[in-house]
């Protein structure tokens, strides 16, 4: 096969799609995106801007060092959590129990770990192992007896709860020693420094690597590719960016290990919905289901991985949070943890209509609400507040998401 580009490139010769090269057709070719809908995660990145913004103006602690390390890690456990709502997501799915779950996976492995002395090892798989499992069984409900996922989420949700108030029995609150790894890894230990700078120079090289292979893969296929220098600035921007931020966060504590484990799962989980087969069956069967099934996807196995994706992150997601809460009560994975989880994948830009989206969404979006939780505490504001403004951000991300669908709609991009 000829490596070699046509005068005009096989996916520009139809004249209604645009050239892009060069900078003002750059411009041009975002704009129409814009005006068809494609807001990608412009909308909360500026909604973000807006916040650290208000806040810094009412209290300037909350851009110090020591806020933004905390935040993190506080965002951390339940971005994980978040990250599985944003796969039932895409399929037009949902599941209201992920907080029930993560703290029934959490006390599970806290009572086989503190009351049984198992190892912390046994007490992970088995918390995970938790979850996967209700995973399957919710793949069950909905595809074998055609239980709808609102319905058998709401009432694991009440489930669940009862489950962790079994297995924590009297005592209501189990604490976890301060010397296990779980502990360390999710409370005290972060990235020493020199680490994390290389890790920086690592993942924008993989990024520029990465987009060197795709761009020669579309020239070998005979497809037009995006403007190089606009490649180059933003690998520029993020390496200068990173390099910043991780000098900055060094001041304090630097990148904690639980957060690291959280950017590490949103990059897979991303790279295993963009460039695998399985990703889009998912994208496939969440933007029609029928279509995907008369080209034939096995839909009933994209159901079954999906709902267990989630489940286990949930698990995993418990887990984390009681190693950083080093304790498992009660209260572990209540209401609280499962709007906040839900809101954050909408609130990041996963479409609540199914078959859009991405991973990154979970991480934007919990890092606003986290950013919203900081900033109100600071300012001594009292929680009904905080619940206020949270609902209204959400309220907002959803009728974004609804404008951009009908603009998407008219301008015939799906």
């Amino acid at each position: 096969m000829s490596t070699d580009l046509s005068p005009v490139a096989a996916d520009l010769q139809d004249e209604r799609l645009i050239n892009n090269q060069g900078l003002g057709a750059t411009a041009t070719a975002f704009w129409h995106r814009l005006k068809g809908g494609e807001l990608g995660s412009l909308p909360v990145v500026f909604g973000l801007l807006i916040i650290c913004t208000v806040f810094y103006v009412q209290e300037p602690r909350f851009l110090s060092s020591f806020n933004l390390v905390s935040m993190l890690q506080f965002a951390a456990p339940v971005g994980i959590i978040a990250l599985g709502i944003v796969l039932v997501l895409l399929l037009g799915e949902i599941d209201l129990s992920v907080g029930s779950v993560s703290g029934f996976a959490a006390a599970c492995m806290a009572v086989l770990v503190v009351d049984h002395g198992q190892s912390m090892v046994v007490g992970l798989l088995a918390g995970i192992a938790v979850g996967a499992a209700i995973g399957v069984a919710y793949a069950f409900l909905y595809t074998k007896i055609g239980v709808p996922s609102f319905v058998f989420s709401l009432a694991g949700l009440l489930a669940f709860q009862g489950g962790l108030l079994y297995v924590l029995g009297t005592n209501g609150t189990v604490n976890l020693p301060d010397d296990s790894f779980l502990v360390k890894f999710a409370r005290f230990e972060f990235v020493p420094a020199s680490v994390a700078y290389a890790l920086v120079v690592l993942i924008v090289a993989a990024y520029a690597v990465t987009h060197v292979v795709a761009r020669r893969r579309r020239a070998a296929a005979g497809l037009s590719n995006g403007w190089l220098p606009l490649v180059i600035a933003k690998a520029l921007a993020m390496l200068v960016g990173l390099l910043w931020l991780t000098w900055y966060l060094n001041i304090d504590r630097g990148w904690g290990y639980l957060w690291v484990l959280f950017a590490a799962l949103v990059v897979g989980l991303d790279l295993l919905l963009r460039k695998t087969r399985w990703g889009r069956y998912v994208f496939a069967v969440g933007g029609n289901e029928e279509a995907a099934r008369r080209t034939g996807i096995k839909v009933t196995r994209v159901y079954l991985s999906v709902f267990v994706g989630c489940s286990t992150l949930a698990a995993l997601g418990g887990l984390m949070m009681a190693g950083n809460l080093t304790t498992v009560s009660q209260s572990s994975g209540t209401t609280d943890t499962n709007l906040t989880a839900i809101a954050a994948a909408v609130i990041g830009g996963t479409s609540l209509f199914g078959g859009r989206g991405s991973a990154y969404s979970a991480m934007l979006g919990i890092i606003v609400l986290q950013s919203i939780q900081s900033g109100l505490n600071m300012l001594n504001v009292d929680s009904s507040v905080r619940f206020m403004v949270t609902g209204a951000v959400l309220l907002l991300a959803i009728a974004i998401d609804s404008v951009s669908r009908k603009a998407r709609t008219s301008s015939g991009r799906g």
